[in-house]
């Protein structure tokens, strides 16, 4: 049985969202390093370096994001872009059942 939800519909949608993050991903580094740099302010309270390396921590998460794009990909069934996009070729049919 074939599935009801469209497997080229979540490729592209990942495509998207994978193109929004590569963008995003430069401008996270540079902000990366600027926190860094300021971990290392002189006398800087121990308060405040916990907070920057939770900011650290949180701008690292793109790898998160990366790493659940790429499960939603590996989730999708072998083949299923591929019959899908077979499917839809000559124009999109509608089950009438």
């Amino acid at each position: 049985m074939g599935i009801k939800w469209s497997a080229v519909g979540v490729s592209e949608a990942m495509d998207i969202v994978e193109g929004f993050v590569k963008q995003a991903a430069e401008p996270l580094e540079s902000a990366r390093l600027v926190a860094a740099q300021a971990k290392n302010i002189a006398n800087l309270p121990d308060y405040m370096k916990d907070r920057i390396s939770r900011l650290l921590f949180a701008i690292e998460r793109i790898d998160a994001v990366k790493g659940a794009i790429k499960a939603v990909r590996e989730t999708i069934p072998d083949g299923a872009i591929e019959a899908e996009r077979e499917q839809t070729k000559n124009g999109v049919t509608v089950a009438l059942i």
